[in-house]
């Protein structure tokens, strides 16, 4: 699903693996109760994807598990 990240009321975290200079960036959106959104940091006022939080957590789990977390 997607939707406006600006109607989410949500605190955004920015990707630890982001340099100081912004660029490509994901951000993850925390206090929405069974969702997790998802928005890239360059468009902070476009959509947001917005997963189910076991699906996110399958999906973190697997960029962990086969390395992919710094590509």
């Amino acid at each position: 699903m997607t939707t406006r990240a600006s109607d989410l009321l949500v605190t955004w975290q920015k990707s630890s693996y982001s340099g100081p200079n912004g660029g490509d960036c994901l951000e993850v959106g925390h206090g929405l109760a069974g969702a997790v959104p998802v928005r890239d940091s360059k468009t902070p006022q476009g959509s947001a994807l917005v997963f189910e939080p076991s699906a996110w957590g399958t999906f973190v789990a697997t960029v962990r598990r086969d390395g992919s977390a710094t590509a």
